[in-house]
């Protein structure tokens, strides 16, 4: 009698194949299926002599995995999610578990686990980071769903999972329905903001200082080294380094415009929808959309001039202030970002831990860097820190950067260098630490030409008033505001 399968992976392409692989090596069984015949052939090879089988139907690969049933599911978010769920549905019993590790928006897996509820089936939205290694090798995940789903896959997923320097698994339960999902979108934004943030500084010593490459690799290298040390550093060293086939640096050959698979803009949308400052990493996908438009750019360079760029300094204060400038931006970046978990947590009633958030990206994931774990010690010391420029920590280190922050936003723009993404963070640094801020005139115009109210700070909160402003009005007003 041939041995049932642990799980099932639907889905083959490199991300399911990785992952089935790293699942076999852990000593998982696992059936495996695809619609796509090429991904089938190709993934024969690699499962040849492994603890595998490939199955030619979706009602072959239920039967072929042991009972409660687990399924995941790595296939493109929206139609092929729900195309999968539709013909696997009718061969499941109450207590099959499907997992979807695609990214899923965490609306429409709140509304999938709702519809299969009904039938008993948990579905699962589990975000997975660290792309094709970290599938192979280790990535981070972050399963939502029913905590008894979560009981009956946790071996699995942790055991696959990637692990901190002190052994705990990059991956735990986020909470309920979309939680998994949510977390991960948020996790990609912060990746959004990351990675712009490293562009622009890339941007300065191209333009500014006039820097090559190979200069910029040594930068980048040295930055490895301390805390900014990250994979997206990492990378960026290793990208300044690469020559292409005639032996010059490959990245002066690519086209500078961006693409985007649209979490970074769900971030925002959610952000928007909850009404949390999400700027930098509105802007980080605002810089991608703004570089798709290549041929407008070419154009308006032309015939629309600004400054040209002109650094007169010492070079290496002015690198330090850079990194300093940087890893202050980067903070605001996780405030933000952990802001707007904090926000979907009271309004999804996920209870979500934050500390374990950081940890299980301290490793496997894009975003993985040594800040996440002083990320983990803020929400250790507080689990009820509203703002991460609250902590002591990061409180004093933008503290310490404050100075090197302006002086780079400053020079970059009176040199005409675009840098969005750290002039938002500065902005929203210094919106933060405001007590007034020029919001008592914008409401007072609402309530000019709409009659919208206002409050007063001599006044308890939730008394709302309204002036004939004109003497011409009259004392109907609209309503109430909302934050």
């Amino acid at each position: 009698m041939v041995k049932k399968a642990d799980i099932g992976i639907i889905g083959l392409g490199v991300m399911g194949q990785n992952l089935a692989l790293n699942m076999e090596r852990n000593g998982f069984r696992v059936a495996g299926f695809d619609i796509d015949e090429e991904k089938i052939r190709l993934a024969k090879r690699k499962f040849t002599g492994k603890n595998m089988v490939l199955i030619s139907s979706i009602k072959e690969m239920v039967d072929a995995v042991r009972s409660p049933k687990k399924f995941l599911m790595m296939v493109p978010a929206g139609v092929p999610v729900d195309a999968v769920i539709q013909d696997i549905k009718t061969y499941l019993v109450k207590g099959d578990i499907l997992i979807d590790g695609g990214n899923s928006f965490f609306k429409d897996t709140i509304s999938r686990e709702k519809e299969l509820e009904k039938d008993g089936i948990f579905y699962m939205g589990t975000g997975i980071s660290g792309g094709e290694e970290g599938a192979l090798y280790g990535p981070s995940i972050m399963p939502g769903g029913a905590l008894a789903a979560w009981k009956e896959v946790k071996e699995l997923l942790q055991t696959i999972a990637a692990k901190t320097d002190d052994g705990f698994p990059c991956c735990d339960w986020i909470g309920e329905n979309g939680a998994g999902h949510f977390v991960k979108m948020v996790h990609n934004g912060i990746e959004y903001g990351d990675m712009q943030l490293i562009c622009e500084a890339y941007q300065i010593m191209k333009v500014l200082l006039g820097m090559s490459p190979d200069e910029m690799y040594e930068v980048f290298k040295e930055w490895n080294e301390g805390e900014l040390n990250s994979y997206l550093i990492e990378i960026t060293r290793d990208i300044m380094d690469y020559k292409d086939e005639d032996g010059k640096p490959l990245i002066d050959k690519i086209l500078d415009t961006a693409g985007q698979k649209g979490t970074g803009k769900w971030t925002g949308i959610a952000a928007l929808e909850m009404c949390i400052p999400l700027t930098l990493i509105g802007e980080a996908v605002f810089a991608r959309c703004l570089s798709a438009l290549k041929e407008e750019r070419v154009s308006a360079s032309k015939v629309i001039f600004g400054p040209t760029p002109k650094f007169e300094g010492d070079k290496e204060v002015f690198i330090e202030d850079l990194r300093k400038g940087l890893h202050a931006s980067k903070i605001i970046s996780y405030a933000q970002g952990f802001t707007l978990l904090n926000a979907a947590s009271v309004e999804y009633n996920w209870n979500l831990n934050y500390g374990t958030i950081a940890s299980i990206w301290r490793n496997g994931c894009i975003i993985r860097s040594i800040f996440l774990g002083k990320i983990k010690e803020a929400f250790d010391r507080d689990p009820n820190l509203t703002n991460l420029l609250l902590d002591p920590f990061f409180k004093e280190r933008l503290t310490k950067s404050q100075a090197a922050w302006r002086r780079i936003v400053s020079i970059a723009l009176a040199n005409g260098i675009p840098v969005p993404a750290f002039t938002s963070a500065l902005c929203y640094f210094d919106g933060y630490r405001t007590e007034r801020l020029p919001a008592n005139l914008l409401q007072a115009q609402r309530d000019y030409f709409g009659a919208h109210t206002y409050e007063r700070v001599d006044k308890p909160r939730g008394e709302y008033f309204h002036t004939n402003w004109t003497g011409r009005g009259g004392t109907t007003v609209s309503t109430t505001y909302t934050l």
